[in-house]
């Protein structure tokens, strides 16, 4: 949950152009967001090869954290077009944080304004396709693909294992599929397939779904000006623990009140949860030790 208060003013970006880096697609769901919201143009940029930052599929490792690298895209974007601001996406995928066995998916899209020297960040998280599977077979393949949605959610075909550097991208038919796994695994050393989800952008529906509600997270941000200085960008900075449990009372770590405020000036405001908003006995300490 992200608090967004302030005084809401969408044209302090109205008229002006922001340079967005990329070249998976992601403009198609960013930039109606941003335009729509604060009436901004949105600029495509794909004259550098973004891959080459990072790779899911492993072959480039990425350097440094999420936040490095769209702020990294951020600035290249504006080096790239000459414009003072800039766009910059960048998704990551990890184990559920309720029980670890589903694949989230978090997405960070990020603002550089170097005309008031600011940085926002919109960010969204949820629910993503990321699985693999090992096999020379396929009925099994066949069925792996059909749960992950296949083929509007595009597949990764390489022999042996998720190691070898020999793949095949860009897998959206049938036919395709069929072809990459014969050639998979009579390249392979022990007779299998490795077949995992594509987890770029343009090849992974749901993740597009995140990146769009991070857009969204990140117009609104830069549509609340400080009550204070007007600057952009004001909203959620920080979280204060201590629910109350609903059972014994005892403050929890789940969230008692959110902390807003700008990301220039020393303006700060507290959240509160409603009165009637209680930790579950689940995420107590005192009852589920």
């Amino acid at each position: 949950m992200k608090v967004v208060t302030g005084k809401y003013m969408p044209a302090s970006y109205a008229g002006k152009e922001i340079a967005f880096l990329t070249r998976h697609g992601k403009q198609r769901v960013i930039a109606p967001v941003l335009e729509g919201v604060l009436d901004c143009h949105v600029r495509h940029v794909d004259a550098f090869d973004t891959d080459k930052l990072g790779t899911f599929t492993r072959e480039v490792p990425r350097l440094g954290t999420q936040l490095d690298a769209a702020r990294k895209k951020a600035h290249m974007a504006i080096e790239l077009s000459g414009l003072p601001l800039g766009l910059g996406s960048e998704g990551t995928f990890a184990p559920d944080p309720f029980i670890g066995m589903t694949a989230w998916n978090r997405e960070l899209v990020v603002l550089i304004d170097q005309t008031r020297n600011l940085e926002v960040v919109g960010i969204a998280q949820g629910r993503g396709h990321h699985g693999h599977l090992v096999t020379s077979d396929w009925s099994t393949l066949e069925a792996f693909a059909i749960n992950a949605g296949f083929p509007a959610q595009q597949l990764v075909v390489r022999p042996c294992n998720e190691h070898d550097l020999r793949i095949v991208k860009d897998i959206c038919s049938w036919p395709e599929l069929e072809n990459a796994l014969a050639w998979a695994v009579s390249e392979s050393e022990n007779g299998r397939a490795f077949i995992e989800t594509d987890c770029r952008a343009h090849a992974n529906p749901s993740r597009m779904q995140v990146i769009g509600q991070a857009a969204a997270d990140l117009a609104s941000r830069l549509a609340s000006l400080c009550p204070e200085c007007g600057m952009p960008g004001f909203g959620s900075i920080d979280r204060i623990a201590g629910l109350p449990c609903s059972a014994c009372g005892a403050p929890t770590r789940e969230t008692r009140a959110w902390v807003v405020g700008c990301l220039k000036c020393t303006c700060r405001e507290t959240h509160e949860t409603a009165a009637t908003v209680l930790a579950d006995p689940g995420r107590c300490d005192w009852c589920n030790p």
